[in-house]
């Protein structure tokens, strides 16, 4: 007897463990995407000029580097809204080049920031509702994701239009399937620190609206 109550007093320290998980990442994760939409509307408003390329990567790679590093401690928190601001600064510039090429450009944006919306809150509910196990898609995501980037700046270098769009509808594909490996491994146990799991969904919420937005562009956009 003694046994069993031990067994579900431990079910229940898991559970509320896992909704603390889980709240603790939909409040920090709805924050930085309203401090993104910030730093971005803030770069949209000064015609902020696009970032050099490398210097992109290496604040980006930094930022993610110093968040993981610090993902235990409370500064964790002070990296998160500084990396998340930093990728809506550099999202200001793509917005405008939206805006100014195309007639039905804030068209474009909205309707890839409700698609990017629907995708999100579809996958989310899905991995809660369904409790499966998606942690077998990790190594398999992470390749794929490593030859997404790598033929993406294939197709920038060698100016290959077709292969871009391929490069964009992989990313998207790869980043919903990020987003199910990620809540699936905050219902599971797998992931118990909310600033990495905030971090990861963001990457990937990020990814599929400017992938998306992309797609929108060339098939529906319309350039003065």
């Amino acid at each position: 007897m003694q046994d069993y109550d031990s067994i579900v007093v431990q079910r229940r320290g898991t559970a509320l463990n896992t909704n603390s998980v889980l709240r603790n990442t939909f409040m920090l994760l709805s924050l930085t995407l309203l401090f993104s939409a910030a730093t971005a509307g803030l770069a949209v408003m000064t015609n902020a000029a696009p970032m050099n390329p490398w210097l992109l990567m290496i604040g980006y790679f930094g930022l993610l580097f110093a968040t993981q590093a610090t993902s235990q401690t409370g500064l964790g928190l002070v990296f998160v809204f500084a990396l998340t601001g930093f990728m809506g600064f550099t999202l200001g510039p793509v917005l405008n080049l939206y805006l100014n090429a195309f007639s039905n450009g804030g068209q474009l944006i909205m309707t890839a920031f409700a698609g990017t919306g629907a995708i999100f809150v579809t996958l989310s509910m899905y991995a809660m509702s369904s409790q499966k196990d998606f942690s077998y898609m990790g190594g398999f995501l992470s390749a794929a994701a490593i030859t997404a980037f790598i033929a993406g700046l294939a197709a920038m270098v060698f100016n290959m239009p077709m292969l871009d769009l391929i490069v964009s509808s992989a990313f998207m594909l790869i980043s919903s399937g990020f987003i199910l490996f990620e809540v699936s491994q905050i219902v599971n146990g797998g992931e118990r620190n909310y600033i990495l799991a905030t971090v990861s969904l963001y990457v990937s919420i990020f990814n599929i609206f400017v992938n998306l937005l992309r797609l929108l562009a060339v098939f529906v956009g319309n350039r003065d």
